[in-house]
């Protein structure tokens, strides 16, 4: 592993040639420059020629592939300019707030624009001295009518930058433009120009061929640095591979990791179709601790959706909405399922120790549960996904991340396929069935999938697994499109786990935020300077069935002075006794009511060697298959 200088890395992917979609005659075409990279914003030229003589719709996205809800790129757009083939200034309209209508044109439309970014993440732009951080549909108009149109895309560094460029599109014999076949796949491929550092190193796929992956990294590390990191990407690529059975075809001949480990960027990971895009500030990669324990969590969960997600993919993300927020039913697979296997992946390669024994304590101890099934809350993410409002919601005690959900779906359903087959199945197996059903037949272009999978799909693929229909109707009829929660206790027993309550003895009267205030403890209010964060109190507690929620004040507790010492005090009793609490509502009324403790509902899971017993043979086995290597 070496770092490549610009002349070898055109050495090595030069002969990779773009695919050509529709209009081939008449690529769309991007010329991007940084006059004042200092003040964070970049210049886009886009053209379109060839047109009919209708008014060319340009358009702005208002979603990005990967995030779920609507983020308004079009407010960082300004000085807009259109022009025909003679540059003869154009008028256009606004009929939408993401949309420029450009009619009386010659069938050549120039647009230029300035697009400010300084949020260097997976969703937005950040441009500074350093670096152009893209994401592209946060920087780059489009046109209605034009999205199989192939594109051509040109970047012009500044002066004296020494910028390269890491993207997944397609490289041609000019080091500084690149091609895409469609506008899907245009738009799923981040771009990191900047000084970075990069090391390669290849991986035999299944079929004998070389699966290329470069990780890039933008940051303090040194080539050594970014070798050794690529040393530990390279193990667990190939643990991962093993799940699948084999690496996709990355249509551009390598796969790459873009790494942003710049202080004044914000931490995030985005799954791309050949690439991913991860942002973590501060990062640094100079010892082997930071990385391991800190780089590879999110590379491993970003890699695993390479096949889940970018390739078996759910219906209502395929082909993606750019301009609306993409809903569908199965986020707790495509992103809760990643979620388990990022860390379960990490222990296999041997580059973790702590397995995802603790997935279900999310749904364990979750009030959305009983509000939201887990198709319920992927369905629920165009508000919860970086998504923003103002006015207050019950999201606390109403809503479990996908993420979690999903995790916890994925555990269970891992545990119950090796109880049930005695080691034969598990959830490698599902994940396998589900790449060569849906994943693997691959799309009609780049960048597209030819099979999305419905939940019906879905849960007739376990009825196949497992030859058993009535096992795969009543996992999802119970735990997928119903509220019900799986026997995490007797699953994990089955690999030599305890589940058991984190606090055995300890009274419970609900996680409430309470806040001291002049004349008691305010509930469910967070006050951050000027702003106030509202959290509900969780369905079915105590303190919910006494009757007390957000805003109330609470004055006495028990006729005591109502202190943070005295509420932290009441974890002390025992369940079963009585808490007396004085209230005062918003218009000034008092109220007295009792709130009855219950026990605390923390669980925790420890190995059951830990827990004073001693794993039987059968579920030594069981644990050593779930976390043992599969790389043969």
């Amino acid at each position: 592993m070496r770092r490549l200088g610009l002349a070898i890395v055109l050495l090595a992917v030069a002969v990779v040639v773009a695919p050509i979609g529709a209009r081939q005659a008449h690529p769309v075409t991007y010329k991007v420059t940084f006059p004042a990279a200092e003040h964070h914003w970049v210049q886009v030229e886009v053209t379109w020629t060839g047109l009919p003589s209708a008014p060319l719709q340009a358009r702005m996205s208002r979603s990005s592939p990967g995030r779920y809800a609507v983020h308004e790129f079009a407010k960082n757009v300004f000085f807009l300019e259109a022009f025909n083939g003679k540059g003869q200034p154009l008028a256009y309209t606004r009929p939408n707030v993401d949309e420029w209508d450009v009619a009386g044109h010659d069938g050549t439309v120039k647009i230029v624009y300035r697009l400010f970014g300084d949020y260097a993440d997976g969703t937005y732009v950040g441009i500074d001295t350093t670096h152009a951080h893209m994401n592209m549909p946060a920087t780059f108009l489009w046109a209605t009518g034009h999205e199989n149109d192939a594109m051509r895309i040109t970047f012009a560094p500044p002066a004296g930058s020494n910028w390269k460029v890491g993207t997944q599109l397609f490289p041609t014999s000019d080091p500084w433009t690149f091609t895409a076949p469609n506008l899907q796949y245009f738009m799923d491929s981040p771009t990191e120009l900047s000084d970075f550092v990069m090391s390669t190193f290849s991986v035999p796929n299944t079929d004998g061929t070389p699966a290329d992956f470069r990780v890039v990294v933008h940051g303090d590390g040194s080539q050594a640095d970014v070798d050794e990191l690529a040393k530990l990407v390279s193990r667990l690529v190939r643990e991962q591979m093993a799940v699948f059975g084999e690496f996709p075809k990355y249509e551009p001949g390598y796969y790459t990791f873009l790494l942003d480990y710049a202080p004044w960027g914000d931490g995030d990971g985005m799954e791309h179709r050949n690439s991913t895009s991860i942002s973590n500030p501060g990062l640094t990669i100079k010892t082997p601790q930071s990385r391991q324990q800190r780089a590879m969590g999110t590379i491993s969960h970003e890699f695993f959706h390479n096949w889940n997600v970018e390739r078996i993919r759910p219906v209502g993300l395929e082909p993606f909405d750019f301009t609306r927020e993409n809903i569908t039913c199965c986020l707790w697979l495509a992103e809760g399922f990643t979620q388990y296997y990022g860390p379960l992946l990490l222990v296999r390669a041997g580059l973790a120790q702590n397995p995802p024994v603790n997935a279900g304590n999310a749904i364990i101890t979750g009030a959305g549960r009983t509000v939201r099934s887990a198709v319920q809350m992927s369905e629920y993410a165009a508000f919860a996904d970086a998504a923003t409002s103002v006015d207050a919601t019950d999201r606390n005690r109403t809503f479990i991340s996908y993420y979690s959900y999903g995790a916890a779906i994925a555990l269970a359903l891992d545990l119950s396929l090796r109880e049930m087959s005695n080691g034969k199945q598990s959830l490698d197996d599902y994940m396998r069935l589900l790449w060569q059903r849906f994943g693997k037949p691959g799309g009609p272009a780049p960048g597209l999938v030819g099979k999305p999978y419905s939940l019906k799909d879905i849960r007739d693929a376990l009825a196949d697994l497992t030859s058993n229909k009535a096992f795969a109707n009543d996992f999802f009829d119970k735990y997928i499109e119903g509220r019900e929660l799986p026997d995490y206790a007797t699953l994990l027993r089955g690999i030599g786990y305890v589940l058991r309550p984190a606090r055995a003895d300890a009274a419970w009267i609900g996680n409430a935020q309470v806040t001291e205030v002049p004349d008691g403890l305010r509930v469910g209010v967070i006050a951050a300077n000027r702003d106030e964060t509202r959290v509900p109190v969780a369905f079915d507690t105590p303190l919910y069935k006494a009757g007390v929620d957000e805003d109330d004040v609470i004055t006495k507790i028990d006729d005591q002075a109502p202190t943070l010492a005295a509420w932290r005090a009441i974890a002390q009793r025992k369940p079963g006794d009585t808490v007396t609490l004085v209230v005062r509502r918003r218009d000034g009324k008092l109220m007295t009511t009792t709130a009855k403790l219950v026990a605390d509902p923390g669980v925790q899971v420890v190995a059951l060697e830990n827990a004073g017993g001693t794993p039987t043979d059968a579920q030594r086995t069981l644990r050593e298959g779930w976390l043992a290597s599969k790389v043969k």
